[in-house]
């Protein structure tokens, strides 16, 4: 699943290429790609003849703001979550559509924003002038401070993990705990602080949640600088896969030596999903 570097790539690639861009319609391949609202052609229709003054991200979350001139100036947004293999692709109409494609947004001079998405999961939302986005896509509502905020401080990440009893790990996987973070960059962050990733959250010192919110920041920053992660799917909006995984620390090298110490990389099982570390640096 795209997490927050790969994110903000695509919302940085975006603000590069879309602003000030008009839409000039849409055709919906799956519907149920479109979460909001309900109607496919109302969807399209709601979105033509606006314009992108402003991509952001909330979390995993991507929000246009789109703007109309007529008959009255007002301001509605475009709400995108990429979920497991969701890509947003910016691209001539006249290229040949991907099996997986679910969503064409058109714009002048023949261009395209194409969602392509293997697995399905991905959605859209439109969220329209003077209704708050967060009670149309409310996901928006649950999510913790942003890594990248002023809230997300030592004293928030402790008092966020004071009295949970589960491995540090699963709780940095909750996005009410830390927005945008997921299996990737929680095995890196927790590589980079020195702690297990089975450690229950109730037994971590202050000493030890310092370095851990110093880490989860420079990961990734790193990840970032590095245009993201790609070992399945993930493509920036002009197609080019992220560079991340040539550099992580410990995920997705089970067997391979640590580049700290040599010891040999470990692979365990939390909650259902895969855990990577170095069983001497990490304690």
């Amino acid at each position: 699943m795209p997490e927050l570097p790969e994110v903000e790539t695509v919302r940085r690639g975006l603000n590069q290429l879309t602003l000030n861009c008009k839409i000039t319609g849409g055709d919906v391949l799956l519907n149920r790609t479109v979460a909001h609202p309900f109607s496919v052609d109302e969807f399209v229709n709601a979105i033509a003849s606006k314009t992108i003054v402003n991509w952001q991200r909330r979390g995993k979350y991507l929000l246009a703001e789109l703007s109309q001139s007529s008959p009255s100036p007002s301001i509605s947004w475009l709400g995108v979550h990429l979920r497991m293999t969701g890509q947003l692709l910016w691209l001539k109409q006249d290229e040949p559509l991907h099996k997986h494609t679910r969503v064409r947004i058109f714009f002048e001079n023949q261009q395209e924003l194409r969602f392509v998405d293997q697995r399905t999961f991905g959605q859209m939302w439109w969220v329209q002038s003077g209704v708050a986005v967060e009670s149309v896509i409310t996901g928006l509502a649950k999510l913790a401070a942003d890594p990248f905020s002023p809230e997300f401080t030592v004293k928030y990440l402790a008092d966020k993990l004071h009295n949970r009893r589960r491995p540090i790990k699963t709780a940095l996987l909750d996005q009410s705990v830390v927005a945008g973070l997921g299996n990737i960059y929680a095995d890196e962050a927790l590589f980079k602080s020195g702690i297990l990733p089975e450690t229950l959250c109730t037994a971590l010192k202050l000493e030890q949640i310092e370095p851990l919110r110093t880490a989860i920041i420079q990961v990734l920053e790193t990840s970032i600088a590095a245009g993201g992660t790609t070992f399945s799917n993930f493509l920036n909006v002009k197609g080019i896969n992220g560079n991340y995984g040539g550099v992580a620390w410990v995920y997705n090298r089970t067997g391979e030596p640590c580049r700290v110490c040599g010891t040999l990389i470990q692979r365990i099982k939390l909650a259902g999903r895969s855990s990577h570390f170095c069983p001497q640096c990490q304690s």
